[in-house]
């Protein structure tokens, strides 16, 4: 794991230096900082996560790159909603919920048309990959 948290840690650093840009497989990619608490520990954390403008706020995605079970941040969010996001240089308080029904099926569609990588996580998994709309508050 902790290969996973160096690369995360590097990410957010780079975005953080580059007013909310990243390079790598982020190159030229809408790219925010998703902060949550974990549910458990209770302790704060930073997860870099591609996104989609949605009115009122982003659509995150709980793909894991495809793996049989959600992130912990999508844990994280169900048992702590209410968190804060960083898109370009702007710190944007959040609310979250997931998506059902039309607007998930919209906004996956969407997501997988943008940025095929997604449909391939789609693939790899017999899991429905939750859709989180970040609503501003």
């Amino acid at each position: 794991m902790s290969d996973l948290n160096d690369w995360n840690r590097a990410v957010i650093e780079e975005f953080r230096a580059n007013e909310g840009r990243a390079g790598g497989m982020f190159e030229g990619k809408p790219l925010l900082l998703l902060h949550h608490v974990g549910a458990r520990t209770g302790t704060a954390r930073v997860s870099p996560l591609m996104y989609q403008d949605v009115e009122g706020g982003y659509a995150v995605f709980a793909s894991k790159a495809g793996a049989d079970t959600n992130p912990d941040w999508f844990h994280n969010l169900a048992a702590n909603p209410r968190t804060e996001v960083e898109v370009g240089t702007e710190t944007i308080q959040v609310s979250a919920r997931v998506a059902e029904g039309e607007e998930r099926e919209r906004i996956w569609r969407r997501q997988k048309q943008d940025h095929p990588m997604f449909a391939d996580y789609e693939a790899k998994t017999s899991r429905v990959i939750p859709v989180i709309v970040l609503e501003r508050i």
